[in-house]
């Protein structure tokens, strides 16, 4: 097979890649390398592994049923009280948790914007408006309503690949000591390193990246020869996904900066070293980071109030632009008028907190059950294993429960 069949076969994965490394993801994984060293890339490989397993599960699902998650929870026949409130929450939760995350991911695009250009901030009476926000809003809102789902996946494609070349490059001109970047791939860890340990994994595994999926496998492959073309398209992606996080580790760990708090912070230490290249790699890498996770959280959001209400799910029909449009305006809103939507992120990290666990366990679930799956369905040997990943998805729900009411 000729490598431009095999890169025309593959699928939607770099969108989830895509996804799950915005801003966010970059914050935590270079404040764990400034705090703690290499010492903390094996969690990055269980975040990996663990990303994968639910992912599969997700696009196998989404190929063998030809409905994506929203749409069996619409029309499981079960419990009419648990169906609505499942509903209810993944609502409460992919929405209204994207839309206040969106704001995040338009600032940090903005935060590598402006190693480039230093955007004005214009003065309407009581309102200050970040141009620079609402720049990277307007673009992605533009690539939303006027490209297809092939469109977005190469537009995100190049986006991903920028970013990957920005902060692996980056890595490797630290010169990091690769005794101690192995040494961190053994499992150790004390009270201290916990937390960033279960945020390290929580960026990775995240909900609405299940919901995604789920609806662009099936939309792309058929059932025959899908399977085998999703398990190597979902595998890549994250695993290359994962390098770029561990390379965004390496580089917070070479950190000479007196005070981090982000990704742009550690360049500035790097620049007495490598100069302004330092500088705007880690620009490139957070504006790509910031426009990625853009395009894809009001991307989710859509597909998930489409198929539960049982609206139109094509990226030009009005269901569609509508529901993007509302979780990219309150974004974009937030973000450049220098809103913080404190109330809904925590909202959201409450609802995210139930829905990860409940929905991991419910894809395990459903991927077992041959009325459903067929031959398609999980094995045992695999269930056992899912089942393993599915503990670390319920500590991961209580953190984020924990957080909310500031008992971690």
């Amino acid at each position: 097979m000729s490598f431009s069949n095999f890169l025309k076969n593959l699928g939607p994965g770099p969108v989830i890649a895509a996804a799950f490394i915005g801003p966010g993801t970059v914050t935590v994984c270079t404040l764990a390398g400034v705090n703690f060293g290499y010492s903390l890339l094996w969690a990055l490989v269980i975040s990996i592994i663990a990303t994968v397993a639910l992912q599969e599960i997700s696009g196998r699902i989404g190929i063998s049923t030809g409905q994506d998650l929203s749409q069996l929870l619409r029309s499981n026949k079960s419990n009419p009280i648990l169906k609505y409130f499942s509903m209810t929450l993944v609502l409460l939760a992919i929405v209204l948790g994207n839309a206040a995350y969106e704001s995040g991911n338009i600032t940090g695009g903005n935060l590598g914007l402006q190693i480039f250009w230093d955007s004005p901030q214009l003065d309407l009476g009581v309102f200050q408006v970040q141009t620079g926000n609402f720049l990277i809003g307007l673009t992605a809102l533009l690539l939303l309503f006027f490209g297809n789902y092939k469109t977005l996946e190469r537009i995100l494609i190049v986006l991903v690949i920028m970013m990957s070349f920005a902060f692996i490059i980056t890595a490797f001109l630290t010169r990091p000591d690769w005794t101690k970047v192995f040494s961190g791939f053994i499992p150790t860890w004390n009270n201290q390193e916990f937390l960033t340990i279960v945020s390290l994994i929580g960026t990775t595994v995240v909900p609405y990246n299940l919901f995604l999926y789920a609806s662009l496998a099936n939309k792309r492959w058929g059932k025959s020869d899908g399977i085998s073309w999703m398990r190597k398209d979902i595998g890549i992606s994250v695993v290359l996904g994962g390098f770029v996080s561990m390379a965004i580790l390496m580089v917070g760990a070479s950190n000479t900066a007196s005070e981090v708090s982000s990704a742009i912070d550690v360049s500035k230490g790097l620049e007495p070293i490598f100069g302004p290249i330092a500088k705007y790699l880690m620009g490139i890498g957070f504006l790509a980071a910031g426009l990625t996770s853009s395009l894809t959280a009001p991307l989710a959001a859509g597909l998930v109030v489409c198929g539960i209400f049982g609206w139109n799910q094509d990226l030009k029909s009005s269901s569609m632009r509508a529901s993007i449009g509302l979780v990219l305006a309150l974004g974009l809103i937030f973000s450049s008028l220098g809103i913080k939507p404190v109330q809904l992120i925590t909202l959201a990290q409450l609802a995210n907190g139930i829905l990860l666990p409940l929905i991991s366990a419910w894809i395990i679930w459903i991927g077992s059950k041959k009325s459903l799956m067929g031959e398609l369905k999980n094995s045992h040997f695999a269930t056992v294993f899912y089942l393993a990943i599915w503990l670390i998805t319920l500590i991961l729900g209580f953190k984020s429960i924990g957080s909310v009411f500031g008992i971690w």
